[in-house]
């Protein structure tokens, strides 16, 4: 990892080291990351790899000094896509630009990927700071990040050959808005509406940097088990766009949006920016962040086994004949 020579190398070694486990093999000194792979158990190991950023949810955590978000939300973002092939992630790393480096902010963003990788055994081996001035204006900060994980190549998730008529979508929920739509968001709210207007006992800006939920954890305990047909994320473009890339030409999705359980902030945004639901459905998450595809005879045992770990999952659509299409009613 080569940082600016401005950076306090030591703190950021120390934020860094405690992700680590016995496969890194290099230090910020070199000029790139180490990573020893251990195939024990895989017969044909596939790397699977992410890249990702926060979008202009970086704009409210700058305006309002949330910087760990930004970390957290980035290490999401990248985990979340790498899991949607059963991958399990090996190492992170991240990109970081300022208008001008301010070493305890830096600090604050690295800490937050590094707590975030430490939950999720992923290794935070590196990355990359840069100064621009000109670019950037000078309390301004961009990160993206790159995530690699391992798969047994049989295990692979790939909806697109895996699933079948009759399969059903589970839901679980999203933390909120997650890092999509915030360009539009900041067009409807102006300053003094995230700051002053109290949203479930709190300033609106709080809720809507509620950070990207990891479902890491919660996946891989599933897989088990279990055999799940397609996994999605659900990003920006939301729901109809995510969908819509894991179908084969054969079948069609059928998502049925009462099922749904909206929470409060989305009818929020639509009501006060006078927004359809065509624009609402096609931009943010619905409080769906990711969705598992599973025959039906598994519906019953893996929600069951959902609610056990915590969480709150829900039944919303199913898969029919068709011609790789996603119907929304």
């Amino acid at each position: 990892m080569k940082e600016n020579h401005r950076s306090p190398i030591s703190k950021i070694s120390k934020i860094l080291e405690k992700t680590y486990n016995d496969n890194v093999i290099s230090t910020l000194d070199n000029f790139s990351s180490l990573y020893k792979m251990s195939v024990c158990g895989y017969k044909e190991p596939v790397l699977v790899s992410g890249v990702d950023g926060v979008g202009t949810k970086l704009r409210l955590a700058i305006d309002y000094k949330k910087y760990g978000i930004i970390g957290e939300d980035c290490f999401a973002m990248c985990v979340n896509d790498v899991l949607c092939h059963g991958a399990q992630p090996l190492f992170f790393l991240d990109y970081l630009a300022c208008g001008k480096l301010d070493d305890k902010v830096v600090e604050k963003i690295l800490q937050g990927i590094a707590i975030s990788c430490k939950r999720n055994n992923t290794c935070f081996i590196g990355g990359e700071t840069a100064e621009m001035p000109g670019i950037y204006k000078i309390k301004d900060y961009d990160v993206a990040g790159f995530c690699v994980g391992i798969v047994e190549k049989k295990n692979i998730i790939d909806g697109k050959k895996n699933l079948q008529e009759g399969d059903v979508l589970i839901g679980i929920p999203s933390s909120g808005v997650h890092s999509n739509g915030f360009s539009l968001i900041r067009k409807i709210f102006y300053t003094e509406d995230l700051l002053m207007q109290q949203f479930q006992k709190k300033p609106f800006y709080e809720t809507l940097l509620i950070p990207t939920r990891i479902y890491h954890l919660t996946i891989h305990l599933l897989l088990k088990d279990f055999l799940i047909h397609g996994l999605v994320h659900v990003t920006g473009g939301g729901i109809y766009e995510n969908l819509f890339r894991v179908i084969p030409e054969n079948l069609e999705a059928i998502v049925e949006k009462k099922k749904i359980p909206i929470p409060p902030v989305f009818n929020h945004i639509q009501e006060k920016g006078l927004l359809s639901d065509q624009e609402m459905w096609n931009t943010f998450n619905m409080g769906v962040g990711m969705i598992l595809i599973v025959s039906v005879k598994d519906k019953c045992p893996i929600l069951q086994k959902l609610r056990l770990l915590g969480e709150k999952p829900f039944v919303f659509g199913h898969m029919i004949k068709g011609n790789k299409k996603v119907f929304l009613k």
